[in-house]
């Protein structure tokens, strides 16, 4: 299966791709003429590579094929050892002389599932038994996409995403702080907002903007859209007794995106400076909110009275001589 991710081409072998993945990656998939491949639910927008950084370099694409064995290398060093819920596994997480391994261990004795990439550019492996829960394949597959992509300037955010008015926003906070319930009142009361992503959206940083990218991981609320809009604001929650925003200094900027990266990465240094490097230019350039709230309908209003002023109760598709207003820069 072909498909493409956060805008880099991807290869995978179908023969290990379960079921229900499946469905989540068909909106990603690239036909013969290079494109993603259109559907109903799904808008999709952007070619099978693109230029990217100053020199404008072309994206490789990313392989992945399976081997019949992968076994811990010389200079294993284990870097995270963590629990699965999902697949109720054991997962270790380290490197050694070829790259990084990820072990996924079920607990009912199924055999070991592994997954393996270089930094040579070489094709990542998977070797996978027969009997596979689908969780594992999912989220083997994005630890080592994230890899991947965390060195073609792009990387996995736990956030909700929003699209509104041809813009992102992202909505990060620990698991039951009401990221999900968040965008649902934006939906239910703000006109024109829909959802991009509900679990795992990609930021893309380049030299002209800061996108956010829908994927085909959206946790337990499916919303597959391969597209990419510039990031308006990023917004952390808590939960409060009253709603409040305020829009965080550099450092604490940083502070609260930092604990929504891939958290093996902090664990190994070049990949936690990888991470840091992308997270500075972000805060950089993207305003970053930290919003104390309760789960109404007020709350979803303050943050984007906050983001447009008076004109976020404007709906977008309405008929009027008023030119419609946009999204304030986040740049002044």
């Amino acid at each position: 299966m072909k498909v493409e991710i956060a805008g880099i081409p991807v290869q995978l072998p179908d023969a290990v791709i379960p079921r229900g993945f499946a469905g989540a990656l068909r909106p990603f998939t690239v036909t013969g003429e290079g494109r993603a491949r259109p559907s109903e639910a799904e808008v999709v927008q952007g070619p099978a590579g693109r230029a990217r950084g100053e020199g404008c370099e072309v994206v490789r694409g990313f392989r992945l094929e399976t081997a019949k064995t992968l076994e811990r290398g010389a200079n294993w060093h284990e870097l995270l050892r963590f629990d699965f819920a999902d697949a109720d596994a054991d997962c270790c997480f380290g490197d050694d002389a070829e790259g990084f391994l990820l072990e996924m261990t079920p607990r009912n004795g199924d055999p070991t599932v592994r997954f393996r990439v270089s930094g040579t550019g070489e094709p990542a492996l998977c070797h996978i038994p027969s009997e596979l829960h689908p969780g594992l394949f999912r989220f083997g597959f994005w630890m080592i996409f994230n890899l991947a992509a965390l060195h073609r300037a792009t990387v996995a955010i736990h956030a909700s995403a929003l699209l509104y008015r041809d813009r992102s926003i992202l909505f990060l906070g620990e698991s039951g702080t009401g990221k999900s319930t968040h965008t649902r009142l934006w939906r239910q009361y703000i006109p024109g907002a829909s959802l991009l992503n509900d679990d795992s959206p990609f930021i893309e940083v380049s030299s002209g903007n800061i996108r956010a990218w829908g994927s085909p991981w959206s946790g337990k609320l499916p919303c597959y859209r391969n597209e990419a809009h510039p990031v308006a604001a990023i917004i952390r929650l808590s939960q409060a007794p009253e709603n409040r925003i305020r829009r965080l200094r550099t450092l604490e900027a940083f502070g609260a995106l930092f604990p929504s990266t891939p958290p093996a990465f902090i664990h190994h240094a070049e990949l936690r400076e990888a991470v840091c490097r992308l997270l500075g230019t972000i805060v950089e350039r993207i305003p970053i909110y930290h919003l104390a709230c309760r789960p109404d309908a007020d709350a979803a209003r303050l943050v984007c009275r906050t983001l447009l002023g008076d004109a976020c109760f404007e709906d977008p598709g309405a008929k009027t001589h008023t030119p419609r207003p946009h999204i304030k820069n986040p740049n002044p």
